[in-house]
């Protein structure tokens, strides 16, 4: 059964925390962003607080004219799409009905991105492979929704529900669907939004583009079939604050009586970009944030927030161990690059946070120690392994495999204006390829 979509009211009420340009980093003064061009209708108005990475919408790629996302929406074929909530939110008339617009258009967004990935539907013209049109679909939505006028009277926390709302549609987890049958096996999965942008607007992000391909993949076995569903998550810090990672995961963890439960998994799995030509299966996750910037330039440094209203073990765990399975997943086979299971943690032995100079580095966590860093570091990666195996284990579900897996970051053309190239997009696919194939030997280990 797939998870319901969220109704208004509980969108507005799981936005109470939401409050605040600070909450969602926004800028806190300076010029007013350059307009969109070419919007769908005349219900919209410059100046409206905007997150960073709306902000980006406008600008252009080195020695170019013509904005970044622009071209990835262009290219990708989603222009119909984001011209279509737009059209959409110059006709409603209450809170209701942008509510189901919003729904709509989101849920659309995903599934176009998954059906253009898997080779469904022809539309656009850059790879199929490609992550970044939707991302900038899905951001200059977003953007929409903060200048939209509405012919009625918005409260800021109903259009901040409305924006998580699209969101949530627009990053597949409204859309989780297994299916019946005592002999599947279901996989869920997720990935990431590309990120470092203010270094290149045109990164793209491995993750991301193996969700698209692993979203809805059946793999048919002896044993019966592997179903995978897939998830893209933020690389924001506020979000994974107000849950989202606990909210794409945590109905398919909880017990039958929860009354988010949706159905049950049999694995689950984050991935996420690491450095060249490695994959590695991450032996630990740490409850610690390191302090770099997100995709709005935020930073955050110290322990990773308790997951509200989901199960979760007291106190919360340091470090939590992958129940994911490695060695199956290493025999496999895949290339082009070699998979390990990468160990290691750093710590602040007992007593000692916050002293910096008593951190230290040690294969395993000993007794008592504070976690300063996993093997696959202390951002949103390592987050995520961590949010989503802290349910695991507070639903007690300890054997249940979990883990991260960090697959290979990419070579881009060296144009620093060049969106593509065929060498990149191959490098792309093989990097998608082997993540594709790791997520089935997963699943088919979960089987024995």
């Amino acid at each position: 059964m797939a998870r319901p979509a969220l109704g208004t009211l509980a969108l507005l009420t799981a936005n109470l925390l939401s409050l605040g340009a600070l909450a969602f980093g926004l800028p806190q003064g300076g010029p007013a962003p350059a307009a969109v061009p070419d919007r769908a209708g005349d219900c919209f108005a410059e100046g409206a607080p905007l997150t960073v990475e709306e902000q980006r919408i406008t600008q252009p790629l080195p020695g170019q004219d013509v904005p970044a996302s622009v071209q990835f929406i262009e290219a990708g074929g989603f222009g119909p799409q984001v011209a279509d909530l737009e059209r959409r939110l110059c006709t409603v008339r209450d809170v209701r009905q942008a509510s189901r617009a919003v729904q709509v258009v989101g849920t659309e967004l995903w599934r176009t991105a998954v059906d253009r990935a898997q080779g469904r539907q022809q539309l656009g013209t850059i790879d199929p492979y490609d992550d970044r049109p939707l991302y900038w679909a899905r951001t200059a939505m977003t953007r929409a929704l903060r200048e939209w006028v509405p012919s009625f009277p918005l409260t800021s926390l109903q259009r901040q529900a409305l924006v998580r709302q699209l969101s949530y549609a627009g990053r597949g987890i409204d859309s989780v669907e297994f299916g019946q049958g005592e002999d599947v096996t279901r996989v869920l999965v997720s990935g990431f939004d590309t990120y470092s942008l203010d270094s290149s607007l045109r990164n793209s992000n491995p993750s991301g583009a193996s969700a698209l391909q692993l979203d809805g993949r059946v793999v048919e076995t002896e044993q019966g079939r592997v179903v995978v569903q897939a998830v893209m998550l933020p690389v924001n810090w506020s979000d994974f604050d107000q849950g989202i990672v606990e909210d794409a995961f945590g109905p398919w963890l909880v017990p039958e009586d929860h009354p988010e439960h949706a159905g049950s998994v049999d694995t689950i799995m984050t991935i996420s970009q690491t450095g060249r030509g490695r994959m590695d299966i991450e032996k630990w996750a740490g409850g610690f944030r390191g302090g770099s910037p997100d995709n709005n330039r935020a930073l955050n440094w110290g322990p990773i927030s308790a997951a509200a209203l989901w199960p979760q073990p007291q106190p919360s765990p340091q470090f939590i161990q992958t129940t994911l399975p490695y060695e199956e997943m290493i025999a496999a086979g895949t290339g082009p690059w070699p998979v390990r299971l990468n160990p290691g943690i750093t710590e602040w032995p007992r007593g000692t946070f916050p002293d910096p100079a008593s951190i230290r580095s040690a294969p395993d966590p000993s007794p008592g120690s504070r976690a300063a860093s996993a093997p696959g570091g202390n951002y949103l990666s390592n987050e995520s392994m961590y949010r989503t195996n802290r349910l695991r284990l507070g639903v007690g579900r300890e054997d249940l495999p979990g883990g991260h897996l960090h697959i290979s970051s990419l070579v881009y053309p060296e144009d620093p204006a060049a969106l593509t190239s065929p060498e990149f997009e191959a490098d792309r696919k093989a990097v998608v390829d082997q993540t594709v194939a790791l997520v089935e030997a997963a699943g088919r280990a979960a089987q024995s």
